[in-house]
């Protein structure tokens, strides 16, 4: 137990926090697929949700055409106040390409179209994943209970620590080290923020109705931090928090493969560096690359430390060799795809929900 502050203000928990918080004024967007139909981690998610009882729940799915009817009545069972939204359906892309808004799908395009309906609905906006095996129902009021005072934007933090082993890879080997190379490299504020933040990849976040106006998401991964961009611009230091969710369990990836941590790391570099260009920092990739291996391999040293402290198993061979697996993303980003900001596109979030509701109801017939 610690109460050290960061840049950013930094909301512990030391062992009971259950803050009084606005969630009858806020909308939680849970972003799920086909996969975590009726798993039990969205499970439990809902039937946390239920007794949070926030004033609109949106889900953003992804799903073929098969599975969303199924889906649609599981998700009406819980005693949640609950939008679908069906966004890679026929409709929804239709409506994105009318407005010159189509292009690559995945989690952060998803999310970004729920945080516009969200947005409208409700004065806050809660975001989470929902395969934490640890969620509880005090994850939305922590979350929201800076928003109820001075802060605009707060971003969950907690320790990847499931059977006697330390997970989070792409964050403690690729993002950390990273944005610690970078703060050696450069004076700049930005880079100062980015490393405020204890869990820079953290999918649990919130911020006001007009913040998530202001989020320009990444179309896949990096959405997390990219969205870190967008809060600084608007938000900065003093309207920015992190609160502790304490220990998390989620899905674990392969870090090879489709969708693997391998490929995941070049999505998030691609958001970091962007949103670096949007903050005038200078990035000079080769010494940047050599920097990020060395901070890299000197948090190995410091990971085993601690794990042997804790009797942990540690391989540092095998997370070297992830290092290694992950430098190629430090490279100047290819393209830009991010999509804009909602106060800047001539599409309603209403046009995107009926046309959700037609697509549902179309499988449905």
């Amino acid at each position: 137990m610690e109460y050290v502050q960061e840049r950013v203000t930094t909301l512990h928990d030391y062992g009971d926090a259950d803050p009084v918080a606005p969630t009858e004024r806020a909308a939680v967007v849970v972003p799920m697929t086909e996969r975590e139909y009726a798993g039990l981690a969205p499970e439990h998610t809902l039937s946390a949700l239920e007794s949070v009882d926030p004033g609109k729940v949106v889900v953003p799915l992804s799903a073929s055409p098969e599975h969303v009817g199924d889906f649609a009545d599981w998700l009406g069972s819980f005693d949640v106040d609950a939008d679908l939204l069906w966004c890679n359906s026929e409709e929804v892309d239709a409506v994105l390409a009318d407005h010159e808004l189509g292009g690559a799908a995945g989690k952060g395009r998803d999310v970004w179209l729920a945080l516009g309906h969200a947005a409208d609905v409700a004065d806050f906006v809660v975001c989470h994943d929902a395969d934490a095996k640890t969620y509880t129902d005090r994850h939305v009021p922590k979350l929201l209970a800076p928003l109820a005072g001075e802060y605009a934007f707060s971003k969950g933090y907690y320790a990847r620590v499931e059977n006697d082993q330390l997970y989070g890879r792409l964050f403690r080997l690729f993002v950390r080290p990273l944005i610690r190379a970078l703060d050696d490299a450069t004076d700049h504020a930005f880079v100062d923020y980015l490393d405020a933040f204890r869990y820079a990849l953290a999918g649990e976040f919130a911020m006001t109705a007009d913040l998530a106006r202001e989020i320009r998401a990444q179309r896949q991964f990096g959405l997390e931090v990219g969205t870190l961009a967008d809060a600084y611009a608007h938000a900065g230091f003093e309207r920015s928090a992190q609160v502790d969710l304490g220990r998390h369990e989620h899905d674990h990836r392969a870090v090879s493969g489709p969708t693997g941590l391998s490929d995941m790391s070049e999505q998030v570099g691609r958001a970091l560096f962007n949103a670096l260009a949007d903050h005038d920092v200078p990035v000079a990739y080769d010494a940047l690359r050599d920097a990020y291996r060395d901070t890299a391999s000197a948090l190995v040293d410091q990971y085993a430390a601690d794990a042997a402290f804790n009797d942990f198993a540690y391989d540092a061979h095998d997370e070297r060799d992830q290092i290694e697996a992950y430098a190629p993303a430090v490279q100047a980003p290819d393209r830009d795809d991010r999509l804009p900001a909602w106060h800047e596109v001539s599409l309603h979030a209403e046009t995107v929900l009926d046309a959700s509701h037609r697509a549902i109801e179309r499988v449905r017939d």
